[in-house]
This record gives C-alpha cells, structure tokens and sequence, in this order.
C-alpha cells in the first residue's frame, strides 16, 4: 500500500514513485490524482509526457475518464532534466515510451531533492517488460501496481491484449486496439491468436502433388 509523503524541505533528497499496470487501470488517474494535491498545497509541480503521445490532447496528460492536467511534451528525457529545475514535484506520464535516460534523470532528480512521479505500462502487448519501466521500478522508493478490470472473466486484469493486427511495439490506442485481461484470460487469447498464425502459414504453403489429387 501506498502511504503518500509530502516534500520535506530539510531534506536534501527526493524520491521516486512509480505507478505502473495495465491499459485502462487507472494508472494516469492516480498520477493526476497525486500532482493535483501537491498543486493544492501550492507546491511547484512540473508535469512531462512523451512527444509521441497526442491521443487525447497535445500538451495535457489526460486519463481514460477524461481528467486532465495540464503538461509538457518533450522528445527525449533529457529534455527534463533541463525543464524539471526548481520544481518541488515532478510529474511523467508513460514512461516506457522514452529512452533508458529516463531513469538517470528520474535519480538525478531525486538526489536534488525533488519528488518524482512517474507513471507507465509495466508490459508491452506481448507480456513482455516495457522499455526502461523495470529498472524505474527497481530504483523507486514506491511503487504502486494498479489492476483494471478483465473484459472476459471480471477479474483483476494486468494484461494489455492487442485486438488491432499491428506487431509494432508502440502503437498508441483505445479500447478499439487494446483489452484489459486477467492472466487466464490472456494466456487463452494469445494461443489462440498462435493458432490462427498455425493455420494461415499452412494454408499458403504450395500444394504438393499428393494434395491436388486427395
């Protein structure tokens, strides 16, 4: 369980806070949840997100539910370094899109004593580790995994199953490209999307002689 702390100004280092879990799990609402509250207590708080990311709007962090918080697009990390100076609080929204900088820069701030949220897919569609999110989360001081809801079974989903045909890594989409499923339920998708691979290869390999005349 996350217990939120507050910027103490006697002390010279920050932290790190990672908010990580699947598509639709409310990772984005949490991340706006806590930087909102420390704009409330009147803390200078900075939020970035990836230049790649325009689904909802160009220049604010908006959540599935329509929450938003205004932001700055940056292309690299270390754009953050730079445009992070003087702030109490920073704010990233899907970090696994930007280079293994991020990670330096996450620590680098931390050390001058900012407080670092950061918030990003823990798995790619493949199930796989997501770009520089293991060592954020290995790094952190807190890190809080969130869980949507499983579109087949109703329960606690941490998988992102691609419904689109797309093998890129990052393909930015709604719930017309992605669905939430539990593990169970994503084991039995991703089989059968092998299947349909197992059927489609065959069915274009050349006739042999033997076949044409069966």
């Amino acid at each position: 369980m996350f217990l939120e702390n507050t910027v103490n100004h006697k002390e010279q280092f920050g932290w790190i806070e990672v908010i990580c879990g699947s598509m639709f799990s409310g990772k984005t609402e949490e991340l706006i949840r806590r930087l909102k509250r420390a704009q409330f207590a009147k803390q200078k708080v900075e939020i970035f997100k990836p230049m790649v990311d325009t689904r909802f709007h160009e220049e604010k962090v908006v959540s599935h539910d329509a929450n938003e918080i205004r932001s700055t697009p940056v292309p690299a990390a270390a754009n953050i370094r730079i445009l992070a100076d003087t702030c109490d609080v920073i704010g990233i929204d899907e970090a696994q899109f930007f280079d293994d900088e991020i990670v330096t820069v996450c620590n680098d701030l931390a050390n001058r004593g900012v407080r670092v949220i950061v918030a990003g897919l823990d798995m790619d569609f493949k199930g796989n580790p997501f770009g520089p999110m293991p060592a954020l989360m290995a790094t952190a001081e807190y890190v809080t995994k969130v869980h949507a809801v499983c579109t087949r079974t109703g329960n606690l989903a941490n998988y992102s199953f691609r419904k689109a045909q797309n093998d890129d890594l990052v393909l930015l989409g709604e719930t017309g490209e992605y669905e939430p499923l539990s593990r169970a339920a994503y084991y039995k998708a991703m089989l059968k999307e092998r299947v349909k691979e197992i059927d489609v290869d065959v069915e274009e390999l050349p006739q042999t002689k033997k076949d044409a005349n069966a």
